[in-house]
């Protein structure tokens, strides 16, 4: 096990999550370049996360280096500098507090689904993966913006889109503290987290996760897990550190099991082995990545977002529905290759719901 190279990309509080976890927890050198417009706020971090090596004693080093995230061109001189092996891009043109929020565009989002977000999650990345594979090819992209989704998007450009972070790790690090010693394998669309954010008395009828305990898949997960409890905010605290080992072991070449959402531009979370150098789907005994694969896509054929392998969009369930009374025009779908003025085009409508 040798050391790496990680560049975060983003200084908002999900990233100072992973950035002070993995300042904290990781056991082989580790050069952290933190990267985002807001020069004060990187300092800080850059503070904190040198305190933090000092104080658990790990060999991670960490700078800052300011981001231009408006196009792929701005991204590149980044990527160049930074040398990584790996890129964690966590800057959103959406912040998931919509989840907690009550204005006409977060009762969009309630309705339809977060897939109604995809656009702001996925062109920041898309910018970062286009820098990527021009300037540094042979390193792994970890999108933390809505991967369940987003990461199908990205691999439909040919972006090198690795996994993602959080949504399947936040119930399987819940449900791993919960029982304590043994092996858990997880698998959840990021749907299936509603549930754990209500009392246990109201989780009936709610989508729940498939879940082994020691290779033996439980028949009532509402009740087993019953004491899980989330908050209704976006769950940093877990999702946040969910993957840290995985991301320290992707820059180090050393060997991790985890659980991610999006492995490799698949829709939702699975349980994943990264051997050192790839990363594969490390699912329980009897059953099938296309039965596991199928599964996840469900809750999108039903209501979200579905994404081609030849990159076309499509808008389906109650989310096509809500957005055909506002815009015809994007209920009817898009192809990647128009992801920035479909972008803009939400964007406008977002601001039009936020000010009604």
């Amino acid at each position: 096990m040798s050391g790496g190279r990680l560049l975060l990309i983003g200084t908002g509080a999900f990233a100072a999550r992973i950035a002070c976890d993995v300042t904290a927890t990781a056991r082989a050198p580790v050069q952290m370049v933190l990267a985002g417009r807001n020069r004060p706020r990187l300092d800080w971090l850059v503070t904190a996360c040198r305190a933090r090596a000092a104080t658990f004693g790990t060999g991670v080093e960490t700078e800052a280096m300011t981001a231009d995230l408006s196009s792929a061109e701005t991204v590149a001189p980044l990527i160049s500098a930074a040398r990584p092996d790996v890129v964690v891009q966590a800057a959103s043109l959406q912040t998931s507090a919509v989840i907690a929020r009550d204005d006409p565009w977060a009762r969009l989002v309630a309705e339809g689904g977060l897939s109604a977000t995809a656009p702001f999650q996925a062109v920041l990345s898309a910018r970062v993966g286009q820098a990527m594979r021009e300037a540094v090819p042979r390193a792994h992209l970890v999108n933390c913006c809505f991967p369940d989704v987003v990461n199908g998007m990205l691999a439909a450009l040919g972006l090198p889109v690795a996994c993602g972070v959080g949504n399947v790790g936040i119930l399987s690090s819940a449900f791993a503290g919960l029982i304590g010693p043994g092996s858990v394998r997880v698998l959840a669309h990021y749907a299936t987290i509603g549930a754990w954010r209500k009392p246990p008395g109201e989780r009936a009828g709610l989508p729940m996760p498939r879940v082994w305990v020691d290779g033996a898949e439980i028949t009532d997960v509402a009740t087993r897990f019953a004491d899980v409890l989330l908050t209704p905010e976006p769950a940093i605290e877990i999702s946040g550190s969910a993957s840290v080992p995985l991301l320290v072991a992707m820059a180090t070449g050393a060997p991790a099991s985890a659980h991610v959402p999006g492995p490799l531009g698949l829709p939702g979370g699975y349980p994943v082995h990264w051997d050192g150098a790839a990363l594969s789907l490390d699912l329980p005994p009897g059953l099938t990545q296309s039965d596991a694969i199928a599964w996840n896509r469900a809750f999108e054929e039903r209501n979200g977002l579905l994404v081609s392998s030849d990159g076309a969009v499509t808008f389906t369930g109650t989310l096509r529905d809500r957005l055909r009374a506002l815009s015809p025009a994007l209920a009817a779908g898009f192809h990647m290759r128009d992801l920035e003025a479909v972008h803009a085009e939400m964007h406008a409508l977002r601001a039009r719901l936020q000010a009604s």
